[in-house]
């Protein structure tokens, strides 16, 4: 007897599916238009600081010259001509030829400088005296800084930097710098130690300090606590062009080249004018 053979079943035909706007060739091109779009806006943006490098300068040799690392820098430099621009040093940038540190690509002059003088109860940096003694020698108003260490004694790290730094006339109100958060206390003694450090400061030199920090640290931890301060803010973030109005300085970037400095260099904007500037001084 003959098996029935198996009925094949009708076979089923897909439909085909129409392409969506976002797939295939259509999704990749749009991409591609938005990131061409993109870069193209970033460039108009950035048209000036773009022609500074690529164009009347061309000619001259590189090796020569100490440029400008970042457009972004010559960007907010620009936009701040009526501000006046300084640096910050420490033992990190070693020695510093004081006499060549005047301007930076002969453009934006230079008429202040932070210098690292402590850090926290014990230590004092190493370029502090030479530093101290060529800024002032230089014609460069200068402040002093106090690196604090939030787990060490605030009191033992005042007395450290009022037994190195010497303040003068015309020299800038003393500058507690402070950027970590505590290991081994909470925020709040943390803030305790960072006031009685500063009311010791402003007692002996009869000046309220200043206070710097990053922007985010500003914001978290100082901003309501520490009012009647004026402060220096740390904020590099590359869109942000324009100096806040409640900063009295404002360090845009770490990564600038001055003259007479190996390597990068902290460059910071006073809100205000020279005349401002010296007015804010020790008198």
């Amino acid at each position: 007897m003959k098996k029935p053979v198996p009925r094949r079943k009708p076979a089923v035909r897909k439909s085909k599916k129409k392409k969506s706007f976002f797939s295939g060739n259509v999704l990749k091109f749009s991409l591609w238009a938005f990131f061409i779009l993109l870069i193209a806006g970033t460039a108009y943006h950035y048209r000036e600081g773009l022609a500074y490098y690529f164009s009347f300068k061309t000619d001259k040799k590189l090796a020569e010259e100490k440029r400008i690392a970042d457009v972004r820098i010559y960007q907010v430099l620009s936009k701040h001509e009526n501000k006046v621009y300084g640096f910050d040093v420490s033992e990190y940038q070693g020695d510093v030829e004081w006499e060549k540190a005047k301007a930076i690509e002969e453009t934006f002059p230079l008429g202040f400088v932070f210098i690292r003088a402590t850090a926290g109860k014990n230590r004092v940096d190493a370029t502090f005296k030479d530093n101290w003694k060529e800024a002032k020698k230089h014609k460069l108003i200068r402040g002093a800084y106090h690196y604090y260490r939030p787990n060490e004694n605030s009191i033992e790290q005042a007395d450290n930097f009022i037994k190195t730094v010497k303040l003068h006339k015309g020299d800038l109100p003393p500058v507690l710098d402070i950027e970590k958060l505590p290991k081994e206390q909470s925020i709040d003694s943390l803030k305790i130690g960072l006031k009685r450090w500063l009311k010791k400061v402003e007692k002996h030199y009869n000046v309220k300090p200043i206070i710097y920090s990053g922007e985010s640290y500003y914001n978290d931890f100082l901003k309501e606590e520490f009012k009647g301060y004026t402060f220096w803010i740390a904020n590099y973030n590359f869109f942000e062009e324009t100096i806040k109005d409640e900063w009295l300085f404002w360090q845009f970037t770490e990564k600038a080249t001055v003259p007479g400095i190996q390597g990068t260099v902290d460059v910071n904007i006073y809100n205000g004018t020279q005349k401002q500037l010296q007015y804010f001084t020790i008198n």
